[in-house]
């Protein structure tokens, strides 16, 4: 997916990875100050990442995706993925690299035959995700410390 100024793609090199949780880094662990120890989990491992980057490869964004039997006690089912590390680095906030991000997971949600995307939302990004046609349901819950509610999209 590529808006003029920045693509998304599946990371698929040691060198994409690298960037995503860099990103990750910057916006969790240093901004968001969630200890490092549970912000990468033995989920990273079996995880889709995407990445965003701007014209001159620098790391705008990350998300992940999870789907499939390995990860069944996240999502629940089996034709759900779950959403998350939803990253943008500061400099790029405003530029649509969020929405961008999303609508690469969902893509790579529907490649892989999945129904639904879920999500854990911060609180204060409901209407970000809202914006896409996320619904919250559920109560309140917090995760690192921070608020969240769930949220659902089913896929087109």
């Amino acid at each position: 997916m590529t808006d003029a100024a920045v693509s998304v793609r599946v990371a698929s090199t040691e060198a994409d990875l690298k960037a995503c949780f860099a990103v990750r880094t910057e916006v969790f662990v240093i901004e968001q100050a969630v200890p490092e120890s549970i912000e990468y989990d033995t989920y990273d491992e079996i995880a889709v990442h995407v990445l965003a980057e701007g014209p001159d490869g620098v790391p705008l964004g990350t998300g992940r995706l999870l789907h499939g039997p390995r990860a069944l006690g996240k999502t629940g089912s089996p034709d759900v993925g779950s959403l998350g590390r939803l990253a943008v680095a500061k400099s790029a906030r405003g530029l649509g690299v969020g929405n961008l991000l999303v609508r690469a997971i969902e893509a790579e949600a529907a490649r892989l035959g999945l129904a639904f995307v879920d999500l854990g939302a911060q609180t204060h990004a409901l209407g970000f995700y809202e914006r896409l046609g996320y619904v919250a349901y559920g109560p309140e819950f917090e995760d690192a410390g921070i608020p969240h509610r769930s949220m659902r999209r089913a896929l087109p």
